[in-house]
């Protein structure tokens, strides 16, 4: 299976940007689905924004319009775009690999936005 290994998160401030990456050990080419979730202290893990294999789009409305999720297949590798930032978007961020054989994720990386 693909592994997933996650990167770019950090420490920023309210209204700044932060560029996450996620780095697949093998092609993402043929992967199905490819998607970003977030998991903040004692809440829910959720969904924020999914590409497919044939590059359609989609997100969670709470982060439309401020994410933009891209991939390179060149790179196998997955990024996710976070602009205008905001403190609830504090959370761990964890990358996912979906398809018909698999389901993978990667370890997460943290993101604190300071108020």
């Amino acid at each position: 299976q693909v592994q997933l290994v996650e990167s770019g998160g950090g420490l920023v401030q309210v209204g700044g940007s932060l560029r996450l990456s996620c780095a697949a050990s093998g092609s993402i080419f043929s992967i199905n689905r490819m998607e970003w979730y977030r998991q903040a202290p004692g809440k829910q893990r959720e969904l924020v924004a999914a590409v497919t294999g044939g590059g359609r789009t989609n997100y969670a409305i709470f982060v439309k319009g401020r994410f933009i999720i891209s991939k390179s297949n060149a790179k196998n590798t997955v990024y996710l775009q976070m602009n205008s930032l905001q403190p609830e978007d504090t959370a761990v961020y964890y990358c996912r690999a979906v398809d018909a054989n698999y389901d993978n994720w990667g370890q997460g990386t943290q993101v604190t936005v300071s108020s």
